[in-house]
C-alpha cells in the first residue's frame, strides 16, 4: 500500500518506540489523505498513531527473528549518522 513505510522488523537494536511512532504515523497520514493534520482531528488522529503504533509493537514481538534484516535503514536511525 505504503512503499514509503519503513520496515521496522529484524532491525538491530530492535526499533524503538518513536520509530513505531514514527511509522504508525506514516501510516495514519496516507490512509487518512492528508499531509498535516485537520484541525480538529488532533485526537483522532493522536489516538489512531498511538494505537498502530501498540498493534505493530505486540506484532514483531511475537514474529520470529528475520534471517536478514531490512535493506533500508528507518528515517530516525538516518539522521543520528
Amino acid at each position: 500500500m505504503c512503499r514509503n513505510i519503513t520496515p521496522l522488523r529484524g532491525l538491530h537494536p530492535p526499533a524503538s518506540p518513536e520509530e513505531f511512532t514514527a511509522a504508525s504515523l506514516q501510516f495514519v497520514r496516507k490512509v487518512g489523505a492528508f499531509t498535516t493534520i485537520p484541525v480538529g482531528s488532533e485526537a483522532a488522529v493522536e489516538r489512531a498513531i498511538a494505537e498502530i503504533a501498540a498493534t505493530v509493537s505486540g506484532l514483531l514481538a511475537t514474529l520470529p527473528a528475520r534471517r536478514v534484516p531490512p535493506a533500508i535503514e528507518p528515517p530516525l536511525r538516518r539522521r543520528k549518522q
